[in-house]
């Protein structure tokens, strides 16, 4: 065995911390690996860190675990002749000294000290502060020169006069430099490069003999140029200074193993306290949150039991229902909601429903099974609604003294109508002169939200258009819309022409083949159309060569006709607060402004990038909406088009659908998926980028999928061939409805993925939906 395998195996299984022979003899990179993780460093960079303070029992306990591991490979006949610094590691934090096997150790047979410098002048490379590519060393004192210069210091005057193997005495000359750099710590290179070579001739620092005279001496002993004056190994490791710090080192190993249970502990104890404090935190939550869920269920309480001093009033309903005197039994259970407005359109509906329904049943039992149905459909979607009902409660808990309607209230709509929204029999009936009594408030707001959600549970086909030319390739549609009286609903798209239909015919009567009772003509193709709100049979129409004009149904002809757009018209809209104003937007990036009046178009705003929709605020001509191909929707009043007075930042791509939701609210539809509210009277600033809500469930990446709004209920298509309905509380569907797809021939249903729903339109604020997709299927659906 060689000297260096010698020492490895006395510091393995020694004083050398409880290595074993496997821990030396492994490869390079195991042992930088290991290194790292135990956080050891060469015994040369040990030495050499700045600063290093020199503690006396430290440093005897690592002289002491050198001296061990040569003293075994003397007491095996062999030579260390490789006890130097850059041949151990010292590992934290008890200073536990492992001899590295070095390439060039000295045998018994011996070899020269030039192999041991081409070999040992990089170290092996450790953690913290090891040696990378021999390059590196602490700061002052660079790790190649030290090494370079290391070779020399711990050479015996025999080895470099005679060029000699290492000898017994050599190794214990080679300990005597070494307890020299123990007890010895310097600031710069030059300090220690002069003591270093006055040390070659025994001649020590002052500080060094007055501080530790004791080792100064036997350091001088160990150094004689004599090497038969030289101790043995034995005397060295039996010496009186080595032996008297052992105790004291214990206690030092002690004191340490000590302060790092402490340590330990408090960090154990830190961290107990952190995720008690985190507990803490979600507990003292979970209370608040208990606590105002209990006021709020007081609160329901108390409404219901304002609600029982109505009891009489319904137990007398209940009978009119049996008699068959209530005008308004409509549906047998469902909910279907009968405004005022539009009682002559929807009288049909009303009066079918009658006819169908077989049995009268008391009001008490059809809300008790209403009551069921929706309890499915709240727990089938209890989390989001969880989600939607504290968001909710904190937005607008916070808005204090700022009604909100409730479900069972008569709300005033922009338009001057009344307008009833749904609820129970009794919320029909009674409750309109118990409005008063009741709390307002943000509760009212999320059950309003609550009770529109619940209220329908599937989208129904009521009818569907059959055309003549359905098996043709060009007949995308591209825009619905009714008439004013919502007696006639208009198709137009690709296939250049503008359809009119009767709704009570296409609903009403079974046809083989729907025949339009109007069909004009256009040169290009059809983008969007839209009816005017006085003139009954004026339509206005844009289409794909930058054209805009106007229609007059009863004659089926153009009677106006406006060019001034470069490129293709997205977007057409006339004013319901002044109906001679009509708006369109296009490709060139601009927005027209026309009267029916006067030839030429009476204003012009210029955008930076397409515009794809526009719209007039419903109950003023002064202000529009922009939808742009920037992601951004624009709010512009016409009194001054040089800027927009508000802009709205939030979607990530195109925005291909804007829509008032009322003159303070906007829906926004885009190509990256979502739809999203806007409320422009929550914030004054020019700039909002944070919508109300956003609405995700249906896909929209690529194309024009409609939207249309009616009473709170949002409905939009899918390139899934879908149509999606949303309610303004909530993020997440109401309803949907997939377009079923039949082969032709076969007369299978097939997955045809490249069909997708092109346009929606509710029939004014009744429930009914007017939907087309990309292979010109029109439907008319029912939310039941």
């Amino acid at each position: 065995m060689d000297g260096s395998r010698a020492a490895a195996a006395a510091t393995a299984g020694g004083g050398g911390g409880g290595r074993t022979w496997g821990d030396v003899d492994e490869s390079s990179d195991g042992r930088e690996r290991r290194g790292e993780e135990e956080g050891e460093v060469s015994l040369r960079e040990w030495l050499d860190r700045p600063g290093r303070a020199v503690e006396a029992p430290e440093c005897l306990h690592v002289f002491r675990q050198v001296a061990e591991a040569v003293s075994v490979a003397h007491a095996q006949g062999v030579a260390v002749g490789s006890a130097r610094p850059s041949c151990f590691v010292v590992s934290p934090p008890f200073s536990r000294v492992a001899f590295i096997e070095s390439a060039s150790g000295s045998d018994a047979s011996g070899s020269d000290a030039s192999e041991d410098a081409e070999h040992d002048a990089e170290p092996p490379r450790r953690g913290n502060g090891a040696a990378r590519d021999g390059a590196r060393g602490d700061k002052g004192f660079p790790l190649k020169s030290v090494l370079a210069m290391e070779l020399n210091w711990y050479t015996s005057p025999e080895e470099a006069e005679d060029n000699g193997a290492a000898t017994f005495a050599s190794d214990v000359y080679r300990l005597g430099v070494l307890l020299f750099e123990l007890f010895c710590s310097f600031e710069t290179l030059e300090e220690k490069m002069r003591a270093m070579a006055n040390l070659r001739y025994r001649v020590l620092p002052p500080q060094l003999l007055l501080k530790w005279p004791k080792e100064a001496s036997f350091c001088q002993l160990m150094m004689h140029p004599v090497p038969d004056t030289r101790p043995k190994m034995s005397e060295v490791l039996k010496s009186e200074f080595l032996n008297q710090s052992r105790n004291s080192l214990e206690e030092r190993e002690a004191a340490l193993r000590l302060r790092e249970e402490i340590e330990e502990q408090e960090l154990l104890l830190d961290f107990l306290l952190q995720l008690q404090k985190r507990k803490q935190d979600i507990a003292d939550n979970l209370q608040d949150t208990v606590a105002f869920l209990s006021s709020d269920i007081n609160e329901v309480l108390h409404q219901q039991s304002a609600l029982g001093q109505c009891g009489n009033f319904s137990i007398e309903l209940d009978k009119e229902v049996s008699s068959g005197t209530v005008e308004d039994q409509s549906d047998c259970g469902s909910r279907k909601r009968f405004r005022p407005e539009l009682l002559a359109v929807d009288m049909e509906e009303h009066n079918r429903s009658q006819d169908e329904c077989s049995r009268t049943v008391p009001s008490s039992v059809l809300i008790q099974e209403s009551v069921l149905s929706k309890s499915s459909r709240l727990m089938k979607n209890f989390k989001r609604l969880e989600t939607a009902y504290f968001a909710t409660r904190s937005k607008l808990s916070r808005q204090v003294g700022n009604p909100i309607s409730s479900c069972d209230q008569v709300v005033k709509r922009t338009t001057g109508s009344a307008v009833g929204t749904e609820g129970s029999s009794i919320d029909d009936f009674a409750l309109e002169g118990h409005s008063g009594r009741r709390q307002r408030g943000w509760m009212n707001s999320f059950l309003e939200g609550l009770c529109r959600y619940l209220s329908f549970s599937q989208l129904k086909v009521r009818a569907e258009l059959k055309q003549c030319d359905l098996l043709n390739s060009s007949n995308l549609v591209c825009s619905v819309g009714f008439d004013r009286d919502k007696e006639f609903f208009a198709t137009a798209g690709v296939n250049k022409k503008i359809k009119v239909f009767e709704y009570n015919m296409i609903v009403n009567e079974h046809r083989d083949i729907h025949y339009p009772v109007v069909e004009m003509s256009n040169r290009s193709k059809l983008s969007c159309i839209c009816w005017n709100s006085y003139m009954k049979s004026h339509i206005a129409s844009s289409d794909f060569d930058g054209l805009v004009q106007v229609w007059d149904a009863t004659r089926s002809q153009v009677f106006v006709e406006m060019r001034e757009h470069e490129r293709r018209v997205w977007s057409v809209d006339f004013s319901l607060a002044d109906p001679t104003k009509l708006v369109s937007g296009s490709d060139d990036g601009s927005v027209k402004l026309w009267s029916m009046n006067q030839a030429g178009s009476i204003g012009t705003i210029r955008t930076r990038a397409n515009v794809c929709s526009v719209q007039f605020q419903p109950d003023s001509a002064r202000s529009i909406a922009i939808g742009s191909a920037d992601h951004k929707i624009y709010c512009y009043d016409l009194r001054n088009v040089r800027a927009p007075y508000c802009t709205l930042v939030g979607h990530t791509k195109t925005v291909s659908y804007v829509k008032y939701l009322d003159a303070s609210t906007i829906v926004s539809g885009s190509t990256d998926n979502s739809l999203k509210l806007w409320d422009l009277s929550m914030n004054q600033a020019r700039i909002i980028d944070t919508p109300v809500q956003t609405f995700t469930g249906h896909t929209n990446t690529k194309n024009f999928v409609g939207l249309s709004i009616s009473d709170g209920y949002i409905a939009t298509g899918s390139e899934t061939n879908e149509v999606f309905v949303y309610h303004k509380a909530f993020p997440m569907p109401v309803l949907a409805y997939k377009f079923n797809v039949t082969d032709p021939i076969s007369g299978q249903e097939i997955d045809d993925q490249s069909q997708f729903i092109s346009c929606v339109c509710w029939r004014g604020q009744s429930s009914t939906l007017l939907s087309a997709n990309s292979s010109g299927n029109i439907k008319v659906l029912q939310m039941d």
